[in-house]
């Protein structure tokens, strides 16, 4: 291959997709990362980052920025809507596991543009924006992405191996043929985002509160500037119905009574989906995030998980470059793939099982387990080092 195809194609900038970047040049890897749109997106998307992402984020030097913008949260509740708190559990107990026991509350897009900036200095990076990936393909010692630009052009990009970290409607993955199996969650899960102050208005209510209720849940996360709302909703309703001003004004009156109208700063309804890619390793082209595992945000686990994969991916994909088998990138898909099936799936879908409950016996038993957790140091500690995703990554030390 020619110089310029001595590379890394990274299909996506989003935070899997610019982790892995910066996680290759750490390395002296030359990477060329796809972006289909303009500039990256500074929105309201994924706002956790849980303390195992910040220890990784930190040996790439990316947390430090990261989390002077955002709000450490220590603790973390599971509450009833009518009853109050259940159980608070505390991310300190980490101390000697984590250099960061506790969550990070910050919007993802702080992270991609501290990614992107670094990618912007480095000559050995390249971001390709307003290029969309079509389709990805392979030979024997190179893989291939044809990208439509924003003229209509295409080209085809070659480099030595392919990362998939574009979404979930990933035209890698559709491209390596990756079957993509998985349910929709009934709800549409709508988020809401106001500067009213939740916790100024609801006694001992944490920065990170899971609200149980038989006929609403509903979530509330603080971000720096913000709180943010999560409310499940009637899958049959438009969106123009379940974004209805008024209708969004008396569901938030519900969840707490001002006397005034909320302020309402973003808002956006979606559907989930629970699904994991039946293979993440095809050859020279990997997927990752997105593209590879969807799940609920229940647990704050998608974002988290997907930088995992790029900083796992990252790391056997430098063996490989320097000379490693490439059926080294084989275990890469058994560790990820098993940390999706069984904690990020497996955890979200439990969330959700506790705060959607409807049984009155089933729902005192679950609170009765997390007071009786949360009362119990070794217990809680457990819980915590699972929670917190610390101890998924210790698991995949045993998966050959």
């Amino acid at each position: 291959m020619s110089k310029a195809e001595e590379r890394v194609l990274v299909a996506g900038a989003g935070p899997v997709g610019l982790v892995a970047a910066v996680a290759l040049r750490e390395e002296g890897i030359p990477v060329t990362v796809l972006e289909a749109s303009a500039d990256l997106a500074v929105d309201l998307r994924a706002s956790t980052f849980h303390p195992p992402t910040l220890d990784f984020l930190s040996l790439l030097g990316l947390a430090d920025g990261l989390i002077e913008r955002g709000i450490k949260c220590p603790y973390w509740q599971f509450r009833d809507r009518k009853e109050g708190e259940v159980a608070t559990f505390d991310l300190g107990l980490l101390a000697e596991d984590t250099d960061h026991p506790y969550r990070l509350q910050a919007e993802q897009w702080k992270l991609t543009e501290a990614a992107r900036a670094r990618l912007d200095a480095d000559p050995g990076a390249e971001l390709l924006t307003e290029v969309t990936v079509v389709s990805a393909s392979q030979g024997h010692d190179h893989a291939e992405a044809v990208i439509r630009r924003a003229d209509g052009s295409e080209e085809r990009l070659r480099g030595r191996f392919l990362i998939g970290a574009d979404g979930a409607r990933s035209a890698v993955r559709k491209s390596v043929g990756a079957d993509f199996p998985g349910l929709t969650i009934p709800e549409i899960f709508l988020s809401l985002s106001t500067p009213f102050r939740y916790d100024e208005a609801i006694p001992g209510l944490a920065d990170i509160a899971y609200i149980s209720d038989p006929e609403e849940w509903l979530v509330l996360l603080r971000t720096p500037t913000l709180w943010r709302v999560l409310l499940p909703t009637d899958p049959s309703l438009s969106d123009e119905a379940v974004l209805d001003p008024e209708i969004v004004e008396r569901r938030l009156q519900a969840v707490l009574p001002t006397g005034a109208p909320y302020e309402v700063a973003h808002k956006t309804a979606y559907r989930v989906h629970e699904r994991i890619a039946d293979r993440y390793v095809h050859g020279r082209i990997f997927l990752a995030g997105d593209a590879a595992h969807l799940n609920n945000p229940l647990g704050g686990m998608g974002m988290n998980g997907g930088i995992h994969d790029a900083v796992n991916l990252a790391e056997k994909l430098t063996a490989v470059w320097r000379g490693a088998d490439l059926s080294l990138m084989g275990r890469y898909e058994r560790q990820r793939r098993k940390v999706a099936l069984e904690t990020v799936q497996a955890q979200a879908l439990r969330n959700r099982a506790i705060l959607n409950e409807q049984d009155p016996a089933k729902r005192r038993a679950h609170h009765d387990d997390l007071r009786a957790i949360a009362a119990d140091p070794a217990r809680h500690r457990a819980y915590v080092l699972r929670s917190s995703m610390i101890q998924s990554l210790r698991d995949l030390e045993s998966v050959a």
